[in-house]
């Protein structure tokens, strides 16, 4: 049987930051080999991972955003508790998904688990599944979005709202496109918004709107005797202002509402003397639209109360 120190205990738990109980008899199991240990407590590790996926919801975490030459990568990674997502090992984790990201192109977040992760000589699949074991924790990775080109970004907060907004222009360079992206990337923060232009909604969400609208106009009793032609202007100028909440170039600019964001790329180009362009734009919000478990409050009290666990 092998000699196990505290030193090597104190050194598996430095390397895994997994607890020293586990780590001595991890490398008890191993006969001291440090590969065996990692791989049992791995092994471990993927167990107790499968088992905490089973009824828990991670729906907070962060959004973050690393940028490499003309290349920027978005993530959001979900945790159960803030009290992960503020952990500077779960921060450290996130940064390294990003660097694997850049340096992989993953076309999606299959092949995002398939990859190699920047640390460690496994996939990343692997060392979410690590991380789920060290943590004590259900971890996520939900979405990413990779955009080559001029791009400016903004994360709010400590990472609840992440933007990346790609333009397609001659003015890059110039004193005044810095600030004038990063308005738009505040923008995109803001006011969240689906679709770029009136081109980008799909005909089948125009016919929707148009239909309430009708609805609408037709359980109105001030439209009742309105000719047929009226009501398609009434009808056309509601749906203006659908496009004024859904797209971004019609929205108004935040900070002077006088205009619209489109008004205020064309007067930036202006003074510029240039091309300026919104190609794209990607938003992320942290935990948007994953349903949170509500627990019954009375139903816990009685659980603590009596002593049930």
């Amino acid at each position: 049987m092998a000699n196990i120190s505290a030193k090597d205990v104190a050194e598996l738990r430095k390397q895994t930051g997994i607890g020293m109980m586990e780590c001595k008899k991890a490398l008890v199991e191993a006969e001291g080999d440090f590969e065996a240990a990692i791989k049992i407590l791995r092994e471990k590790g993927e167990l107790k991972a499968q088992s905490k996926i089973e009824n828990r919801i991670a729906a907070d975490g962060i959004v973050s955003i690393m940028k490499e030459g003309d290349l920027t990568a978005m993530i959001e990674v979900n945790s159960e508790t803030d009290f992960v997502a503020k952990n500077e090992s779960f921060q450290e984790f996130v940064k390294n998904l990003l660097k694997t990201i850049l340096a992989t192109k993953p076309e999606n977040l299959e092949a995002l688990m398939a990859s190699q992760y920047v640390e460690g000589g496994m996939t990343v699949e692997d060392k979410v599944k690590e991380e789920i074991f060290k943590i004590g924790e259900k971890l996520s990775v939900r979405r990413f979005a990779l955009v080559e080109g001029l791009t400016a970004t903004y994360i709010h907060g400590a990472g609840s709202i992440g933007v990346i907004v790609k333009f397609d222009t001659d003015c890059g360079d110039k004193e005044g496109f810095a600030e004038f992206a990063k308005n738009i990337a505040l923008q995109i923060g803001a006011y969240p918004t689906p679709y770029l232009t009136r081109n980008d909604v799909p005909a089948s969400v125009i016919e929707s709107e148009k239909a309430i609208i009708k609805t609408q106009l037709a359980n109105d009793p001030k439209m009742a005797n309105k000719p047929e032609k009226v009501l398609d202007g009434i009808v056309m100028g509601k749906l203006g202002k659908f496009y004024e909440a859904n797209c971004l170039v019609d929205m108004a600019y935040v900070k002077e509402d006088d205009m619209t964001v489109a008004q205020y790329v064309a007067k930036t180009a202006k003074e510029l003397g240039g091309k300026i362009e919104i190609a794209s734009f990607c938003r992320f919000e942290k935990g948007e639209g994953i349903q949170k478990r509500e627990d019954d409050f009375a139903a816990e009290i009685e659980k603590l109360t009596s002593g049930n666990k």
